[in-house]
Formats: C-alpha cells, structure tokens, sequence
C-alpha cells in the first residue's frame, strides 16, 4: 500500500477542452443568403437588427437574402442588419 498519493494525475485529466467555433461568420458587406448564420455568441452580445433572427442558444442568423450590414444600437450595442 502506498504511503502517498499519485502526484496530481487526477488534476491532470480532461484539461484540453476544444473550442466551440464562437464568433463572427461573416463580414460587413458580404452577401448572405436565408437562414445563414452570422454570429455564434454566449449572450447576446451583438444585437439583432433588421432581417436578422436569433436562436435559442443567441446564434444571429439572416432572414432574407442580402448583404450584412453591421452599427451601433443605443448605449453603443453592437448590431446586425441584413439589407
């Protein structure tokens, strides 16, 4: 029997997570087509704005065809429009 734990194997597992591909998906000016996502965020962090939906999980998605379009809500919220 030993005397003495194993040093810190157990604090050593399962500490390389993969990321979750968060962030922009497109830029200001590009074309989009429907129900293509623009955003993937924890939060909405940038707000919708017009032919834009949100998801469940604040994902920013377009509604209609257009170009991406992207300013400044009120208190300086970031928002996004497709136009």
């Amino acid at each position: 029997m030993a005397k003495k734990k194993a040093g810190g194997a157990k604090a050593r597992q399962k500490t390389r997570v993969k990321g979750k591909r968060l962030g922009l998906k497109v830029g200001a000016g590009q074309a989009v087509s429907a129900g293509q996502i623009l955003i993937r965020q924890r939060g909405t962090k940038v707000k919708p704005g017009r032919n834009v939906g949100v998801g469940r999980d604040h994902t920013i998605f377009a509604k209609k065809t257009g170009k991406v379009k992207f300013s400044y809500a009120e208190r300086g919220r970031k928002k996004v429009s497709v136009i």
